[in-house]
């Protein structure tokens, strides 16, 4: 497995593996497909941002990608960053998933950010105990806030400190 910075020629890739997810789970509370429009704009943005959107790759094959950016737009957030994480499904399970989040974090502690922030839809065992592994601590549970699939859904806030508490 490669882990690098994500290049255009990846956002197809990028953008096949984010509709299975939309398309299969609530990981994503969205239900409609996005277009390569979308998710080229998307990698754009947070690239001209500085942001940084990592591929892991198997024989060149895009088997996952993750990124963060701004927790919220208000400059007293500046310090905090929220994730993303989204792996092939042929792939999870097989440490895709840690490779890079372990990533993200040195990137946004290089960038002296000092929270990273992860919302986990309250059904997913699986993504919850992943953060917990990865030293994530939850600290926040809203109850059916999001909709997806004919029912209403729970989300769960997971925080990583990249720099000691205060």
């Amino acid at each position: 497995m490669e882990l690098r910075e994500s290049v255009a020629a990846d956002v197809p890739a990028i953008t096949s593996i984010y509709n299975d997810i939309i398309k299969t789970s609530t990981a994503v509370y969205s239900e409609e497909p996005v277009s390569l429009e979308n998710r080229m704009d998307w990698w754009q943005s947070r690239r001209a941002q500085g942001y940084p959107v990592l591929v892991a790759t198997e024989r060149e094959a895009v088997t996952g990608f993750a990124s963060f950016g701004d927790f919220r737009a208000w400059p007293g957030y500046r310090f905090s960053v929220e994730h993303t994480v989204h792996i092939d499904s042929s792939w999870r399970g097989r440490g895709v998933g840690g490779a890079l989040v372990r990533n993200l974090i040195l990137r946004a502690q290089e960038m002296g950010k000092h929270v990273m922030i992860g919302g986990v839809d309250g059904e997913n065992k699986h993504s919850l105990h992943f953060h917990q592994k990865l030293g994530f601590e939850q600290v926040a549970h809203f109850r059916q806030i999001g909709y997806k699939f004919d029912r209403f859904l729970d989300l769960i806030f997971v925080q990583y400190w990249l720099t000691p508490p205060r």
